[in-house]
């Protein structure tokens, strides 16, 4: 009972965030990927309220940034991930640690290899902050 009441919770906070990216920009669920060094699939399972794996909460600081929530949206949103995971939300601290950095990288000319190249200097970023 506990647990249907858990799942019925990870589908409610999926959901939001599923509704807050499908009213983003085209292409928001690859920037997502991108940002966090996953595949776009992932980004699929995390955010779907279909699929039954929990988002964790180390990715939630970069959803909020990409997906550019407002104040509000993050507040409904985190109602709803506290009621599914309990004590499971990362420090406030944690959430506004992050900063924006914009790179000027080479256009390669081809779509893959930018994607692949954007996807490889994401995951060493997240790699090197996954350090301090």
């Amino acid at each position: 009972m506990a647990r249907e009441a858990s799942e019925e919770a990870t589908v409610a906070y999926k959901t939001i965030l599923a509704d807050i990216i499908d009213s983003r920009p085209s292409g928001t669920r690859q920037r997502l990927a991108t940002a966090l060094g996953k595949h776009r699939s992932f980004v699929t399972q995390i955010t779907s309220p279909a699929y039954p794996t929990p988002l964790p909460s180390r990715h939630l600081p970069t959803i909020f940034r990409v997906c550019h929530m407002s104040l509000a949206e993050q507040e409904r949103f985190l109602e709803a991930y506290e009621r599914a995971h309990p004590g499971k939300l990362p420090e406030a601290a944690a959430l506004e640690g992050s900063r924006t950095l914009t790179l000027m990288v080479p256009d390669t000319g081809d779509e893959r290899k930018n994607r692949q190249f954007d996807e490889a200097v994401a995951e060493f970023i997240a790699r090197l902050s996954a350090l301090l």
